[in-house]
């Protein structure tokens, strides 16, 4: 069977030109239990897709019985299309797309909710990235590992980020070894290198998490460097976490041998948020075309981190969007975006 790699097919960089961005439409279902709950979400989920719809066009999927809620919360300037949904993490349920600089293509990777979690739901969000793909255009190529975009960052020059409590996590591939995980990452991804963090954020394993995902960890911003999530406070669990990863990174060269250039940014001031652990994070931004829309939590450090990515990407508007509602769902602004990249 033929593979995205094997055809000529790489994920570019976030960075690199978007044709648009997908998202998913908040519906009533365990993430959002209650109508205060979905209201806010929805505020939130149309926050970003404003903010992203200054750069590029945006496309929202909505299931049918929610398009009209969704079209009157986003207005005429966001397109929004049918399809039945469970929740509305496009980063996770989406298609990771690909191209060989002439056409799109898309992987379908394996869903199971986030490892098979009790309040997860999957049936309809299990089929929406070949949906997606369809839509765009895109030649699909499914993949049997199950994965999430959210666990994966590349840098469009050979090189992926991966964490072991998911891509090698007994809920979601139990039967995979490391070796053979690497290989269909990198067939699909059209990578030649991975690098391996042992785990993500100690909030990413409570409640709605998604038991490791990179994206709110670490991120590649440009060739060379990462930007990585760094836990100030010695009380929170985190804090020790950071720093080894933080050490790691600097040890690792990426796929063409250079050194990881590694830029720590602090977490905000609050250490505990919905009842456990914060793992509020500036990491898990997203970089559309000519902007940064970039995650805040009305804290000190907002300013401090947007910053960073100024002087980071000086040639970027940085945009800062309330994201403490999207986290207390389990993720970020990055986690409800999903780029399809101009061919």
């Amino acid at each position: 069977m033929n593979t995205p790699a094997a055809d000529g097919f790489r994920m570019p960089a976030e960075w690199t030109p978007h044709e648009r961005t997908w998202m998913a439409w908040p519906g009533p279902n365990p993430t959002f239990d209650n109508p205060a709950d979905l209201d806010a979400s929805r505020e939130a989920w149309a926050s970003v897709a404003h903010a992203v719809r200054r750069f590029e066009p945006v496309t929202v999927v909505a299931s049918p019985d929610q398009a009209s809620a969704a079209r009157r919360y986003l207005g005429p300037s966001i397109d929004v299309v049918e399809r039945e949904l469970d929740d509305a993490w496009m980063r996770d349920i989406g298609p990771t797309f690909v191209t060989d600089g002439r056409e799109l293509a898309a992987v379908d990777w394996t869903f199971n909710g986030w490892g098979a979690q009790e309040w997860a739901r999957w049936e309809h969000d299990s089929k929406i990235a070949a949906h997606v793909s369809d839509l765009a255009g895109a030649r699909t190529y499914a993949s049997r590992l199950v994965n999430e975009g959210g666990g994966i960052h590349v840098d469009g020059e050979g090189t992926v980020l991966l964490t072991d409590t998911v891509q090698l996590g007994p809920e979601r591939n139990p039967d995979w070894t490391r070796a053979q995980v690497e290989a269909e990452i990198h067939a699909h991804l059209g990578t030649t290198k991975a690098i391996w963090l042992p785990r993500g954020l100690t909030g990413d394993y409570e409640g709605f998490g998604t038991l490791g995902h990179v994206d709110i960890v670490a991120a590649f911003i440009k060739p060379g460097v990462v930007v990585v999530h760094s836990q100030p406070d010695p009380s929170h669990p985190d804090h020790e976490l950071c720093k080894s990863m933080a050490a790691y990174l600097r040890t690792q060269t990426d796929a063409k041998g250079r050194a990881l250039e590694v830029v720590e940014i602090a977490a905000p001031t609050v250490l505990e948020a919905d009842g456990g652990w914060a793992d509020y994070s500036y990491i898990n931004h997203y970089l559309c075309n000519g902007g940064v829309v970039l995650c805040s939590f009305d804290d000190p450090r907002d300013e401090i981190a947007a910053g960073i990515f100024r002087r980071l990407l000086p040639e970027r508007t940085v945009t800062l969007v309330d994201a403490r509602t999207i986290f207390a769902g389990g993720g970020g602004i990055h986690c409800i975006t999903q780029q399809q990249p101009k061919i």
